[in-house]
C-alpha cells in the first residue's frame, strides 16, 4: 500500500507544477536578463555612432544630445525579473521609447549628409544598430512566451493548487505598446 502511496504522490508532484512553476520562472528571469542584454548592447553603440554623426553634422547639436540624454534615461532604469511590476515596465518601456525616438531623428538627420551615409564606420554601426533592434524584438518575443507560459502554470488548474499552496507567485507583467507606438509612423522626404 505504501508503494502505491508513493507512487500517486510522485505522479501528483510531476504533474502538478512542483517543478515546472520554478523551471518557468527560471526561464521567465532568463529571457528577461535577454531583454535587458540587448537593450545594453544598443546603449553601448550609441555613443559610437553618435560620435561619427558629430564629425559630419556639427551643427545638429540639439538632436545628438537628446539621443544622449535618452541614452541616459534609459541606462538609469534597472529592473530585474525579480521587482518586476506592471509600474517598473512602463517605466522601463517609456525610457526605451524615447531613446527609440531620438535614434530615429537621428537617422533623419544623417538623410541630410550624403559623405556620411557612404563612411565606412557609420554604415557598420547603423548595421549594427539595426541588427541590436531586430534582437530587442526577439529578446521581447521570447520573454512574452516564458511570460505566458508562467502565468498559465501559476493560474489555470491543477499547477495553480500547486502555486497556491507552495509557491505563491503573482503573475509576471506582459510588454504592451503605448497609443503613441501604435500609431504609424510618419516618413518625410
Amino acid at each position: 500500500m505504501k508503494f502505491l502511496q508513493l507512487i500517486v504522490l510522485a505522479v501528483f508532484c510531476v504533474s502538478c507544477g512542483v517543478q515546472s512553476i520554478p523551471q518557468t520562472l527560471n526561464e521567465v528571469d532568463a529571457s528577461w536578463a535577454e531583454v535587458l542584454n540587448q537593450y545594453k548592447r544598443r546603449n553601448d553603440l550609441i555613443p559610437n555612432l553618435v560620435n561619427t554623426v558629430k564629425g559630419y553634422a556639427k551643427h545638429e547639436k540639439e538632436t545628438l544630445e537628446a539621443v544622449m540624454n535618452a541614452r541616459a534615461e534609459a541606462t538609469k532604469m534597472t529592473v530585474d525579473a525579480s521587482t518586476l511590476t506592471e509600474e517598473n515596465m512602463k517605466k522601463i518601456q517609456q525610457s526605451q521609447q524615447g531613446l527609440s525616438q531620438a535614434l530615429g531623428r537621428l537617422m533623419m538627420v544623417t538623410e541630410r549628409y550624403p559623405d556620411l551615409k557612404a563612411n565606412e564606420n557609420f554604415k557598420d554601426l547603423q548595421a549594427q544598430l539595426e541588427g541590436t533592434e531586430n534582437r530587442i524584438t526577439t529578446a521581447r518575443r521570447r520573454y512574452i512566451e516564458t511570460v505566458k507560459d508562467f502565468n498559465n502554470l501559476v493560474t489555470v488548474f491543477p499547477t495553480n493548487l500547486t502555486n497556491s499552496l507552495f509557491f505563491h507567485h503573482e503573475k509576471k507583467p506582459q510588454f504592451n505598446i503605448t497609443e503613441e507606438e501604435k500609431a504609424a509612423p510618419k516618413v518625410q522626404f
